[in-house]
């Protein structure tokens, strides 16, 4: 399995993050892509290549243009207020304020329409890192195209929590669904995403809710206690020509293998089911027991299992790297999905 990566991920760093009341150092460090590339390189999963770069005209397929070209030109224009350190957003709009439609024109008032929460900040090369990322995600996904069984695109930052036109869970663009959209633009009649990281993919829902030719099935912490709240209830299973195509797997704090497999074993047969003809899959192996952030109690031998059953669905497969904070474990798990994938395979 050929692996993309590159070490422009070390241009974005939010140096800290508010968590619990705390201010601490962020558990989206870079220091996660490089244990997870040298896992690859120690079980010699396969060659690691540079992603070349790709046009910014695939990111607009899925991301609202004035959203991109906010990213793009935001820390010049916190610098040009005066203002010193990283880009943070501080302010949301309640439920019981009228939605808007257009972007209003105040700095911090688009930092709030454009963002959802301050998981992340922004800093002078963040825009780079993250369109880096994007091309990791496109490079794989046209090496499958083109019939590799399957890829590995090792992003940083994650992107399943950015939206159409937002920004948040340390996510800025979603390379998954840029990946996935690339894949229905070049031919693909139907794709499956599915999203194994602890937290919910908003942002890929969101993209996808209302859209027959890409089915997202999602296993994750129950919004009532879990990030990003408020969506990844069962009850949302898209709207309009979507409806059927979304699938949430809400579970509980402390759910363990069997219950998670169980969960597994359905979204499996979903997607079978779905007839598609490629996956997409969101991996994130914060679903491990020790994972300083997330609450279920999955083993590290357990992502190898989950690996071969993802290879039993005979489909091309891209894995899209997302998230896991046991930074220590995160290659070794990250890895045993692949590996696991691998023998499937043969």
């Amino acid at each position: 399995m050929k692996t993309f990566y590159t070490s422009d991920h070390h241009l974005h760093h939010s140096g800290m993050e508010l968590s619990f009341g705390k201010i601490v150092e962020t558990f989206e460090m870079p220091r996660r892509a490089e244990i997870v590339l040298a896992r690859v390189r120690e079980v010699g999963l396969g060659p690691v290549e540079t992603p070349a770069e790709f046009d910014i005209a695939l990111i607009k397929r899925i991301h609202d243009t004035g959203y991109v070209d906010f990213l793009r030109s935001v820390f010049d224009e916190w610098r040009a207020a005066g203002r010193d350190g990283e880009v943070w957003p501080y302010s949301w709009r309640h439920r019981s304020m009228p939605p808007i439609d257009t972007p209003p024109s105040g700095l911090d008032a688009r930092l709030s329409y454009y963002s959802f929460d301050m998981a992340g900040s922004i800093t002078e090369t963040t825009w780079r890192a993250a369109k880096r990322a994007s091309d990791t995600a496109l490079a794989g996904a046209e090496i499958v195209r083109n019939g590799a069984r399957s890829a590995f695109s090792l992003c940083r930052p994650p992107g399943h929590h950015a939206g159409r036109d937002f920004f948040g869970g340390y996510c800025y663009l979603n390379n998954a669904a840029i990946a996935a959209q690339y894949f229905r633009d070049q031919g693909a009649g139907r794709v499956a995403i599915l999203d194994i990281d602890y937290h919910h993919g908003n942002g890929t829902q969101e993209i996808f809710y209302d859209r027959d030719d890409v089915l997202l099935a999602s296993l994750h912490g129950d919004p009532d206690f879990e990030f990003p709240f408020h969506l990844g209830y069962a009850r949302e299973t898209g709207s309009g020509a979507g409806t059927g195509y979304n699938l949430n797997y809400p579970l509980p704090s402390g759910t363990d293998w069997p219950r998670w497999r169980n969960a597994f074993e359905d979204a499996c047969a979903r997607i079978a089911a779905y007839g598609a003809d490629t996956l997409v899959v969101s991996l994130g192996v914060d679903t491990f027991k020790d994972d300083p952030i997330s609450q279920f109690r999955l083993e590290s031998a357990h992502f190898v299992t989950i690996g071969e059953r993802i290879a039993a669905l005979g489909l091309p497969t891209l894995f899209v790297m997302e998230g896991g904070y046991a930074v220590e474990m995160l290659g070794v798990n990250a890895v045993n999905v692949l590996s696991g994938f691998e023998h499937g395979s043969a």
